[in-house]
């Protein structure tokens, strides 16, 4: 069955579901609901867990043997699975929806996906899991939504804040909700719990980056390959979460290739750009990047990023830092190869 993000608190401390998928393009929304799925298996005493990756070099017979396959003790495991692109492909479709026909028992398959298409929503192997467990996807917020996912988190830290002062919260991070939890716990260190009044806010704020990821997208854009060192290396010296970063160079890497997609399918300029929130100054920036972009570099981003979301996790070893610096470089159009960084 399909749950908003919101209902699978609620929905998982009345019943564990034998599947769970999540998708979207919201990285803390995703990495929290997915967070909530482990912690309540482990509770029900899933303490076996095996991760997979859907990459170049995955297996999907390797999934099913996962699944097959039973520990020499027993025990309750989950079955974590990353699909960045959330698109399994004939071959995946077909092991998911053979997974569904015998889900095995004392097994938790979590799958933790991309944003998904809307296509997808009517395909055999999403019809199969949601009728199995439990989907959701979940979307970036605005607008009011937003103003309301502040207040609760700021009340779920012992903060009040004026309406005003969340209004500048909700200025500053512009959606993303990485960064707006990140001054949340800023606000959170600064001042405690209780009343934080808008000057509070404003001077905590103000306090922030002399750079942001969003500069960094738009040098790499641009094809300034030195801005883009510079830009890094003050994100990375001032303190700005990874995630955050990797949450910027993803979202525009997927952006350009749906866009790249459309207008090769001959869909009209203007409609694209509108679709993906591209106006004004910007719409040269994406057209310039889109000229020397091909879609076999932005793919390769994509599993670059995915790598580098493992490796923040600790899940795989290597620099998240050099894997987020390479997929800044890699849409600057430049060939240029990052075997380790340091700043």
């Amino acid at each position: 069955m399909w749950l908003k993000a919101e209902q699978l608190p609620a929905a998982l401390a009345k019943k564990l579901a034998p599947i769970y998928f999540l998708s979207g393009d919201e990285p803390l929304q995703l990495g929290e609901a997915a967070d909530a799925v482990r912690l309540a298996a482990k509770n029900a005493g899933y303490d076996s867990r095996e991760v997979l990756t859907v990459d170049t070099s995955f297996s999907w017979g390797d999934f099913l043997q996962a699944a097959d396959s039973m520990s020499i003790f027993s025990e309750k495991k989950v079955i974590d699975l990353r699909m960045p692109a959330c698109k399994p492909g004939a071959e995946g479709s077909k092991a998911l929806v053979s997974y569904c026909e015998r889900v095995p028992e004392d097994t938790l398959l979590l799958i933790s996906a991309g944003k998904l298409e809307k296509s997808a929503k009517k395909s055999k192997w999403l019809t199969a899991l949601e009728k199995h467990g439990v989907a959701i996807q979940v979307w970036p917020l605005s607008g009011a939504a937003l103003v309301q996912w502040l207040q609760q988190r700021l009340q779920r830290r012992g903060l009040q804040v004026e309406r005003t002062g969340v209004a500048i919260i909700a200025a500053r991070v512009e959606g993303n909700l990485l960064a707006a939890a990140q001054e949340i716990e800023k606000l959170y260190v600064l001042y405690g719990q209780g009343v934080v009044s808008d000057a509070q806010i404003q001077e905590a704020v103000a306090d922030g980056s002399r750079y942001d990821v969003f500069n960094l997208v738009d040098a790499a854009l641009s094809g300034r390959v030195e801005r883009v060192l510079k830009i890094f290396s003050g994100l990375q010296h001032e303190g700005i979460a990874a995630p955050i970063i990797l949450w910027a160079l993803a979202r525009e890497t997927r952006n350009l290739i749906h866009i790249k997609r459309q207008l090769d399918a001959g869909q009209a300029q203007n409609t694209v750009f509108m679709r993906y929130q591209v106006w004004g100054e910007r719409q040269k920036l994406v057209n310039h990047a889109l000229a020397k972009l091909q879609q076999k570099n932005l793919m390769r981003g994509l599993l670059v990023a995915a790598q580098a979301d493992r490796q923040i996790k600790g899940a795989q070893q290597g620099d998240c830092w050099a894997s987020l610096l390479q997929i800044a470089l890699m849409l600057t159009g430049k060939d240029i190869h990052v075997p380790s960084v340091s700043f």
